[in-house]
């Protein structure tokens, strides 16, 4: 419905904001419209939109000076630096395509990626260089630039610009073909959220660029509109300088949106700066009682759903109070339907396919279809709402299959729950249903653990009697430390 997002924003900033096909076309735009306004800071140098034009334009000179061939894979290894933002654009609006590599990648990993995806030349942060130096390509300083300008390539948008990393749906990683047109459909879905978004908005790079919920909906939309984006080289570093950037949007994950949260409750909401008002928060579940309690504080906290493979961003939910539990409605440009239960997507955001894995793309596509792996429905209204992942269901003895993440939805509206895991666990020699749960302690008000536990044992008791007997937990353990979280601070499924 895509007059649900057009009537979020000003009629007229919306006629000034047209759907681009290509991150050439964004950059053109940018450099026009925005040119006098700060585009990116590291809070040392501050660049303006014309000056950020620039720059990218002396970078895309010394990567035509490499003499590659059209296409080639051009990786970036460094963190959320002013680096990384222009040589993504050097990159893409070079007609070549870019490989962002995280930050947290071992040698072995970097080394298995360059072999991987082909990569022929890789910019490289300072202190990773011990780790490329002997790589079989190309090897070059992120911080190296050109004193020349070279123009903008000749790119369409069916040319492959970017690959990234994900699970997919099997769990096995992969790299993901994203064409020009699916990252512009990704950055320009992502530019809708309630209210003015070509007022002078602040955020900060927190999520990693090598991630999409970062380069989309944290960079590339914020772009798009022309706010001020601010890098972010190491993230416990940056929450202290909150108060002096004074952020009005930030992009985050649940599990950073619960440090957040946690400041807030230790130094108070002026913390945040004063001037933030919405929090856009995905790439995995997020509980209700985390919109309610930022709420509280004055802040809208939006959440919604997407994946790599859809360029990030499916749908987005801006009735939250009314409808927490839902990802909100499907974005323009795309088709959404249930097949067994599972959602279909189709659109111009959707991959190119997995890259040099024919095998895995056709497991995953069908006649131009996106097989998310996810559970879903839709309510009377069109809103979307996951209920689970096919992969984690738990096929019981019975021939019952269970859902963990519908369990868990019932324990992430308790208050006191900060995170849970269901799973399959022995019991007596049998496999039965179990769950851990992370309290939030602070809403013991410092009583011991004893009580702490019986009181999520009741929790649990009281779950237990809404669930049909074989969905019942048997089997229930209280962590005192916190769960092993992936890279997008999810509960790591395979390792807790």
């Amino acid at each position: 419905m895509e007059n649900y997002f057009f009537n979020l924003i000003p009629k007229e900033e919306l006629e000034k904001l047209p759907y681009l096909p290509t991150l050439v076309d964004l950059l053109e735009k940018v450099n026009r419209d925005y040119a006098d306004r700060p585009a990116v800071s590291d809070m040392v140098n501050t660049y303006t939109y014309r000056q950020y034009y620039e720059r990218i334009g002396k970078r895309r000179a010394l990567i035509e000076s490499l003499n590659l061939p059209k296409g080639a894979k051009i990786a970036v290894f460094d963190r959320n630096t002013i680096d990384a933002m222009e040589l993504f654009f050097a990159i893409t609006t070079s007609g070549y395509t870019v490989v962002m590599l995280p930050a947290q990648l071992p040698a072995p990993a970097v080394a298995g990626s360059v072999k991987k995806f082909d990569i022929e030349a890789i910019f490289v942060r300072d202190e990773f260089m011990p780790m490329c130096k002997d790589l079989p390509i190309k090897v070059l300083p992120a911080n190296e630039t050109s004193d020349k300008f070279a123009p903008c390539a000749n790119v369409k948008k069916e040319d492959l610009a970017c690959i990234y990393f994900t699970g997919g749906t099997t769990g096995t990683p992969k790299g993901v073909m994203l064409s020009q047109g699916a990252m512009m459909r990704g950055a320009f879905n992502g530019i809708f959220m309630p209210g003015s978004v070509l007022m002078p908005h602040r955020y900060i790079a927190l999520l990693p660029l090598s991630h999409i919920f970062g380069i989309i909906r944290g960079f590339l939309s914020c772009i798009y509109t022309g706010a001020l984006i601010y890098s972010c080289e190491d993230i416990k570093g940056m929450l202290g300088k909150i108060p002096a950037i004074k952020p009005t949007c930030l992009v985050v994950v649940p599990g950073l949106a619960e440090v957040l949260l946690g400041l807030v409750k230790m130094y108070g909401v002026g913390f945040l700066g004063g001037e933030l008002h919405q929090l856009i928060c995905g790439a995995a579940n997020v509980p209700p009682k985390l919109i309610a309690m930022f709420k509280q504080f004055g802040i809208t906290l939006l959440e919604g759903y997407g994946l790599t493979e859809s360029t990030n961003l499916v749908s987005g939910n801006a009735n939250v109070e009314e409808r927490p539990e839902s990802v909100g409605q499907p974005y323009p440009g795309q088709e959404l339907k249930l097949v067994n239960g599972e959602l279909w997507v189709k659109g111009e955001n959707i991959m190119m396919g997995y890259y040099n894995d024919p095998q895995a793309t056709a497991e995953a596509m069908e006649d131009g279809w996106l097989k998310t792996g996810d559970l879903a429905r839709f309510d009377e209204d069109g809103f979307l709402y996951i209920t689970g992942r096919i992969k984690n269901i738990i096929l019981l003895k019975n021939g019952e299959n269970v859902s963990p993440e519908a369990i868990e939805e019932h324990f992430y509206m308790d208050a006191r729950v900060r995170d849970c895991l269901v799973k399959e666990v022995e019991k007596d020699g049998e496999m039965v249903i179990g769950i851990e749960i992370l309290p939030r302690m602070d809403s013991f008000e410092n009583q011991d653990p004893q009580f702490v536990g019986a009181e999520l044992h009741k929790l649990v008791a009281e779950v237990n009697a809404k669930l049909p007997s074989y969905m019942q937990i048997a089997v229930t353990k209280i962590r005192t430390e916190d769960f092993k979280r992936t890279g997008a601070l999810k509960v790591d499924r395979k390792n807790n």
